[in-house]
């Protein structure tokens, strides 16, 4: 069965996330957060760092480990939130988590590359690889 453009695609694009992530590291003196997948194993360790009024993410930074699925989101979220307010983020992470879901595909333009990984939808045991920097994210951002 040959892949669609569009499957191989999602697949480069995951991929490459997954293969060589953006914004992997730590951040010294920046609030972090650490949460860990129990059903799988995977561990992340978000640094998030506003900017001096608070408002802004300034700085993002993960270490993790985990299967493709969770290192590749974690790349696409601190991509796409990285300068973006708090209200900002949260609402992104709002939208990834109802995609992700199969709840709504509404804001998925909002989403950059993480669009890519709607198709987590169709396999439930993997949707909390996908959530979980982004809820990492909003317990970052609940503080």
């Amino acid at each position: 069965m040959a892949l669609s453009k569009l499957e191989s695609l999602y697949m480069a694009v995951v991929a490459d996330h997954s293969k060589s992530p953006h914004h992997q590291g730590s951040i010294d003196g920046a609030d972090r957060v650490e949460l860990h997948n129990p059903t799988c194993g995977d561990v992340i360790s978000l640094s998030v760092k506003l900017d001096e009024a608070g408002e802004r993410i300034a700085d993002i930074a993960f270490m993790n480990e985990g299967c493709t699925i969770s290192t590749a989101s974690a790349s696409m979220m601190t991509d796409l939130v990285l300068g973006k307010t708090k209200e900002e983020a949260f609402e992104l992470a709002n939208i990834f988590s109802e995609m992700i879901q199969g709840k709504s595909q509404e804001g998925q333009k909002e989403l950059g590359d993480a669009a890519f990984l709607s198709g987590v939808a169709k396999f439930p045991q993997r949707i909390k690889c996908a959530t979980l920097a982004w809820n990492a994210l909003k317990k970052s951002l609940e503080k």
